[in-house]
């Protein structure tokens, strides 16, 4: 068989978001490191991200009550080492990205020093997210992809899709011998043409899988390749049952997936129904800064009950300049459509906006497959539970990335760079003259998945669902061995596997709990446990 390697690297990162740049910097003054970005390097969930990260950095706040807060949100499905070990790493997470130059918002206190200024949102008792008034993920990955650029160790390819992980299986090694991962197959966009990297290691910063639902407020490169890829190389999975639906996307023909923060509701921002009255103390004590999968089923309770298109979120009783200076990005986006949020309420819908569950880590962001790791939305590391709490998605990627690295680092001398790796074989497909085919599948895809795996399940339509993604796989299948691959190709073929293991995890739970509502079972199990599911050896 041809062996032909195109990059070797001490250590690939498939990703460029918070989590994909963080490992890449830490790891740079001792490695040699590629990173993947399927898009331009600012495309990504990352850069969208308006709210903040959580850290205790004022006096009448704590880990502990961080760590209380977490649990709480998680609805009884966080892992108590998960969570203490991340609000612990927490503050010298921030600090980096501070000392780095991430320009979070500050105040003057009243004894003349400045201070950060702290939001609250849903789920937190105290004020502890740091932000960059309402665009904190853009202000985190300009100043990342700015370190990035200038280090001489590091180095991107932009338009890279990763195809698959190449492992012990690929290299012909006897299938009693554990497995590891040797590097990846890439799809280079621009070219055309699949290539191979031979690395030490490899991390998944990949990122979420909410594509596979018909309204998210992703961008459009969150398609689950990590968790896909890792499932088929033997990694197993947890608790995709979980996907967070973000309360407030706005809804506009002309906004596509745009997000409106949690912190528009932890300033005072109301949900109104049509006719103008609130209806979220209806629905939760703690009313509008309720956990998110509340304030989302709430939301969706209404509208199906009024068969309105949308509700109404309202924080114009605020005055118009501490909008303005709060939530400029939204302030101008809504102007720009005609809406101005310092007078008129903004319509809003829920939309897929988190995957909860993921690749199973342990506390260094390994995987079960040696020298793999997982960092981010990519990954299960046990901090979320049955829901993510506000903020503290993007310190997840902050602190696993830089406990990989520290693992990596003391790990690099030991772990050879193998060169003789299978050149990817495509001497039995040709070019596809039925790209519609693939486009109808997508669609067909995240249309059910929204319908039959939304915010409210059944049995009976989790059981419609797996039937039309059996389907769907036999299809894709048959396309993808007889067709050379292409974008759209990789992400359908990666979003139809996340959809089996969502719907299959959805299936196990036989339970109402977080982000997983069934109205076959209402209740609370007394012990729950999470959701694993292992792939069958091949």
């Amino acid at each position: 068989m041809e062996q032909v390697i195109d990059y070797q690297c001490d250590v690939l990162i498939i990703g460029s978001g918070a989590a994909g740049l963080t490992l890449a910097l830490h790891l740079a003054d001792h490695a040699n490191v590629l990173v993947l970005s399927k898009g331009p390097l600012t495309e990504g969930s990352t850069y969208y991200a308006q709210g903040g990260i959580a850290a205790v950095f004022d006096e009448n706040d704590s880990i502990e009550s961080h760590i209380q807060d977490t649990l709480i949100a998680g609805a009884g499905l966080c892992d108590p080492k998960a969570v203490a070990f991340t609000t612990q790493n927490a503050k010298k997470s921030l600090q980096w990205l501070i000392d780095l130059g991430v320009g979070f918002d500050r105040v003057d206190s009243a004894d003349g020093e400045s201070k950060f200024h702290l939001n609250q949102e849903g789920g937190h008792s105290h004020r502890r997210i740091l932000h960059a008034a309402d665009a904190t993920g853009r202000a985190v990955q300009t100043t990342l992809v700015q370190q990035v650029k200038t280090h001489a160790n590091i180095r991107v390819l932009e338009r890279y899709n990763a195809v698959d992980l190449i492992t012990s299986r690929h290299t012909g090694q006897n299938s009693s011998d554990r497995q590891r991962v040797y590097g990846a197959y890439i799809w280079n966009r621009a070219a055309e043409r699949v290539e191979t990297v031979a690395a030490r290691f490899v991390a998944l910063a990949t990122g979420g899988a909410s594509k596979v639902y018909q309204y998210t407020s992703n961008p459009d490169v969150a398609s689950g390749d990590g968790i896909a890829m890792a499932w088929r190389a033997g990694c197993r999975v947890a608790n995709m049952e979980f996907n967070q639906f973000h309360p407030t996307c706005l809804f506009h023909p002309n906004a596509h997936s745009f997000l409106l923060t949690e912190a528009l509701r932890g300033e005072g921002a109301v949900l109104k129904r049509p006719d103008g009255t609130r209806f979220m103390p209806d629905f939760h004590e703690d009313a509008e800064l309720a956990p998110r999968d509340v304030v989302a089923r709430a939301i969706d309770y209404e509208m199906k009950r009024l068969g309105a298109d949308c509700m109404y979120l309202d924080i114009s009783h605020q005055p118009s300049a501490f909008i303005k200076e709060h939530f400029p990005t939204i302030h101008e986006k809504c102007l720009s459509l005609g809406i101005d949020i310092t007078q008129q309420a903004m319509p809003v819908v829920p939309a897929a906006h988190y995957t909860c569950g993921g690749v199973m880590t342990n506390l260094h962001a390994e995987t079960d497959i040696p020298h793999l790791y997982a960092i981010g939305e990519v990954a299960y590391t046990g901090l979320h539970g049955a829901n993510r709490m506000a903020s503290n998605s993007l310190l997840e990627c902050l602190v696993f990335a830089q406990a990989a690295a520290a693992d990596i680092c003391q790990r690099l001398n030991d772990v050879e760079l193998k060169l003789e790796l299978p050149r990817w074989d495509e001497s039995k497909v040709t070019n596809s003259d039925e790209e519609v085919i693939i486009q109808h599948n997508w669609h067909e895809l995240r249309l059910f998945m929204w319908d039959y795996v939304g915010i409210v399940r059944t049995t009976k339509r989790l059981e419609r669902a797996l039937r039309r993604i059996e389907l769907l796989q036999q299809e894709i299948h048959e396309y993808y061995s007889n067709f050379r691959v292409s974008n759209n190709l990789l992400e359908l073929r990666n979003l139809v596997q996340v959809a089996e293991l969502i719907v299959h995890c959805a299936m196990q739970r036989k339970e109402s709990r977080g982000l997983h509502y069934t109205l076959d079972y209402p209740e609370l199990l007394s012990a729950p446990s999470p959701t694993v599911l292992t792939p069958k050896q091949s």
